[in-house]
């Protein structure tokens, strides 16, 4: 009977020995498996925070970009509207030339001039704005006269004092017209 109960306390021993292993390896595991939870919430909180960072850094080159694009074009739509007094200018003094002194050298050398500039202007964008024989537009023409005229339409442009001009589909300078009612 003693080596019954010798062997059940050596079985007992032995389940319990058992059980506290597999206690401590499920104890073990779960400490590593907290510790993998805890590294993987800190990778994917580390991953995060890298594509915001990489998202907020895209949006900020894309806006300096667009300010970027759009100082330019403020900055050349201000240098357009300095230059065209110069074309009105060439104009009217072309305007006022003679018939007879067309031919001078230096009406030529003005117009030649005045040619130049306004092919440069139009190659970077600038364009006259079509008036005369027109409907009047409030988007690109200033109406500073009104006129009764039953052989022009009703709102035709019949007269311009001012070219209007465009940079780029935007209005630099509308043109100042006369309207007929």
């Amino acid at each position: 009977m003693n080596q019954e109960v010798v062997e059940e306390t050596a079985e007992k021993t032995v389940e319990t020995e058992e059980t506290k292993t597999e206690k401590e390896t499920k104890e073990k595991t779960k400490k590593s498996k907290k510790k993998k939870d805890e590294r993987d919430e800190k990778i994917e909180e580390l991953s995060d925070k890298l594509l915001r960072q990489m998202a907020e850094f895209d949006n900020f080159r894309k806006r300096t970009e667009k300010e970027k694009s759009a100082m330019y074009e403020i900055g050349a739509k201000d240098i357009v509207e300095k230059l065209l007094p110069v074309v009105d200018n060439f104009e009217r003094g072309l305007l006022a030339v003679p018939e007879e002194k067309k031919e001078d050298a230096f009406v030529t050398g003005m117009e030649m001039v005045y040619k130049q500039l306004l092919t440069m202007l139009e190659g970077v964008g600038v364009k006259p704005i079509e008036a005369i024989g027109q409907e009047f537009n409030p988007d690109l023409h200033n109406a500073v006269m009104h006129v009764e005229d039953e052989e022009a339409g009703e709102n035709i442009i019949v007269e311009e004092f001012q070219k209007g001009y465009t940079y780029r589909d935007s209005v630099v300078r509308y043109s100042m017209v006369k309207v007929a009612n």
